[in-house]
């Protein structure tokens, strides 16, 4: 009988990045530094090796010698920082490691005065085995052979021989060891796409508001992509590089909703965006692929993508598969519906909100035509310049259905991005994610406390990161949690300060800067909500009478464009406080990584009591920083421009009502980063 063996000569298993689920293969964003990892061994006690083998899509071959990751562990990792988008291919390679063993046994031995002559020339005929590799540079054929040589001359002086063990010429073994023995691990696949699939700065705001005004009869005049275009300047002011818009589409009469989701809506109420399909201007009814006739005309929704392009801002738009009653699709497509026993057609309920002017899509009865619909108005505004959906209820439609729409998409368009509004269950979100979706929202608005936070923080570093990428959006117009209706200014302060550091990605609804956190009775949502009428603000004014956030939001985008460390996800470390409302977290990104030939290390501390004044000690571990033991270093505030001389614990007062978190900039001492370079 003949074996099929699953394990080579040297076993190479636990591969990552890696999914939950093999049906799906992991992804990156250009720029993102990705932890690959392996577990090598072999029997007995000669050491092994493993080397991971990248190809980028362009074909360049990139090789790295992996670490172990602990002594005992027989896990090895490496850390690439993946510069082309597309897809790449690896495998890692576990092999022998002749040269290793041979240096560790022998400065065992000499240095213990045993077998020194026998261990020299078990160097030198290894070296003489590797110099007669023709595959190998003919330089380093050269240095090795000639070391060799210097390894079997016993009239060396003792100490520069056993210089030789670790000779530099040796390093001519990182990337091509030598072994007899080896093992290839299966090729693995690993997706990289645009920076801003994994980088970006959120800002929602409803165009209709932007420039709105009240008529004296108390009919409105709706603010247009023109009146809008007005609001890009103070968004780029703060940062923002992602304008997202709500639904632009025309909005349906029937069953239309009044103010605070009513039943019973005024000859004013302009109705939710989300209730798609209405009339045009010429009172034919339009859909997904229309624009509100009070928006302004196609030719002006593409000068406001031109004009957000002009300020370095992209422009992403909901996608929302839904209809209200008097959307095209109900008409010409009643199987897309689903008709109850009455006749009528099932309205969307998410328990105990009814949405009774938005009519959910059967996927069921006509999967071939809706999939054509939708893929047709996804292409189309494409074309209007949309390079980013974010898509409203993904949890609500087939898994399958997204992963045929997003691959389709990408497949001709690899930059689009599709954002998933997942508010769901851990599964759903996740296999969302795993199945293309690019981003997704989190759970972030929910996780409030210490303990909550940082159990939140790490899973997405950690556990997810392989395939979910968060984004950490601090309020929609849906969600006004608790701790903002009452946690005060200091409340909406922390969160931006955790949600623009923690993460790559993160996002505000327009009004957060202006401290808005009056609810709907009963609610989680902002009363007056700007869902189902015109909300202008007058931003200029709030930020001179210093009702506004905007200033500090800015410092926050400028910090994050100014630190490549935030820009990586799998970076972020918890630290210790002595206090349990205070969230201690670093993020650190190697020279090699940043640029600028220097670390870049950051170290959030906030106050996650937004109603008191806590002092309290935190307990930095300082390899997390890059820094020896005993270390002490200068962090500077950001914010503030403050600075301070810290090591391994430090004290801290953090006032809720004035500066509720820290974000501070670690800079080494010159006598610590001698000291960190020599212990790398």
């Amino acid at each position: 009988m003949t074996f099929r063996l699953a394990a080579d000569r040297i076993p190479v298993t636990g591969l990552t990045p890696a999914l939950p689920d093999p049906r799906w293969h992991p992804k990156a964003f250009e720029g993102e530094v990705v932890p690959f990892g392996a577990t090598v061994f072999r029997e007995g006690h000669d050491l092994v090796g493993a080397l991971l083998v990248l190809t980028a899509p362009s074909g360049r071959v990139l090789r790295r010698r992996m670490r172990t990751a602990g002594s005992g562990t027989d896990r090895w990792t490496a850390e690439v920082q993946l510069d082309e988008t597309g897809r790449w291919h690896w495998h890692v390679t576990g092999f022998d490691d002749e040269i290793g063993t041979w240096r560790h046994d022998a400065a065992v031995k000499i240095d213990a005065g045993v077998d020194v002559d026998l261990m020299y020339e078990l160097g030198a005929r290894l070296l003489d085995r590797a110099a007669a590799e023709r595959e190998r540079p003919a330089a380093a054929r050269r240095a090795i052979a000639a070391l060799a040589a210097r390894l079997r001359d016993p009239q060396l002086d003792p100490a520069e021989r056993r210089g030789l063990v670790d000779d530099p010429a040796l390093a001519e073994f990182e990337l091509r060891p030598l072994s007899r023995l080896a093992g290839d691990s299966p090729e693995r696949e690993l997706l990289v796409e645009r920076r801003r699939a994994g980088v970006g700065s959120w800002y929602e705001f409803f165009p209709r508001s932007e420039g709105a005004k009240r008529r004296p009869d108390g009919s409105w005049k709706s603010g247009t992509f023109r009146t809008a275009v007005k609001r890009l300047d103070g968004i780029a002011a703060m940062g923002f590089d992602v304008v997202y818009l709500p639904p632009i589409h025309p909005i349906g009469v029937t069953n239309r909703k009044g103010r605070n989701n009513t039943l019973d809506p005024g000859p004013h109420d302009p109705g939710s965006p989300w209730a798609i399909g209405g009339p045009l201007a010429d009172g034919t009814p339009g859909g997904h692929d229309a624009i509100h006739p009070d928006l302004g005309t196609l030719a002006d929704f593409r000068r406001f993508v031109r004009e957000a392009a002009a300020r370095g801002i992209e422009v992403a738009l909901d996608l929302a598969l839904q209809a209200s009653p008097d959307h095209p699709w109900v008409a010409d497509h009643p199987e897309w519906f689903t008709v109850l026993p009455d006749g009528t057609i099932r309205y969307a309920e998410n328990p105990p909100k009814k949405y009774q002017d938005i009519y959910p899509v059967n996927f069921d009865d006509d999967p071939e035509g809706l999939f054509a619909e939708v893929l047709r108005i996804v292409h189309h505004w494409i074309a209007q310049g949309i390079r980013i959906f974010r898509v409203d209820n993904p949890h609500t439609k087939p898994l399958a259905f997204w992963e045929r729409l997003i691959a389709t998409v990408n497949a001709e368009e690899p930059d689009v991005v599709f954002l998933a509004e997942a508010f769901t269950r851990p599964a759903m979100l996740q296999a969302l994610a795993m199945a293309g979706f690019q981003q997704s929202y989190t759970y972030f608005t929910w996780r409030n406390t210490k303990e909550e936070l940082e159990e939140f923080l790490l899973g997405l570093a950690r556990d997810t990161a392989d395939f979910l990428r968060p984004n950490l959006f601090v309020n929609t117009p849906d969600i006004l949690t608790e701790y903002l209706q009452f946690g005060g200014p200091a409340a909406f302060t922390v969160r931006a300060t955790i949600a623009a550091t923690a993460a790559p990605t993160w996002g505000v609804y327009s009004g957060f800067e202006l401290f808005e956190s009056v609810a709907r009775p009963g609610a989680e949502e902002a009363i007056d909500n700007e869902k189902y009428e015109y909300k202008p603000r007058d931003f200029a004014l709030a930020e001179s009478e210093g009702r506004s956030l905007a200033l500090y939001l800015g410092i926050l985008n400028r910090i994050r464009a100014e630190h490549p460390a935030l820009g990586q996800l799998r970076n972020l470390h918890v630290h210790r406080s002595d206090d349990e409302a205070v969230l201690v977290y670093s993020k650190r990104l190697a020279a090699e990584f940043t640029g600028t030939g220097a670390d870049d290390t950051l170290i959030v501390v906030a106050n996650v009591d937004p109603h008191s004044v806590r002092e309290t000690t935190v307990h930095l571990e300082l390899d997390a920083l890059g820094l020896p033991p005993g270390s002490t270093f200068d962090v500077e505030d950001l914010v503030t421009g403050q600075h301070w001389e810290w090591g391994a614990d430090a004290y801290v007062r953090l006032d809720a009502f004035t500066r509720p978190a820290h974000v501070l900039h670690v800079r080494p001492r010159a006598a610590d980063a001698s000291e960190r370079i020599a212990h790398d």
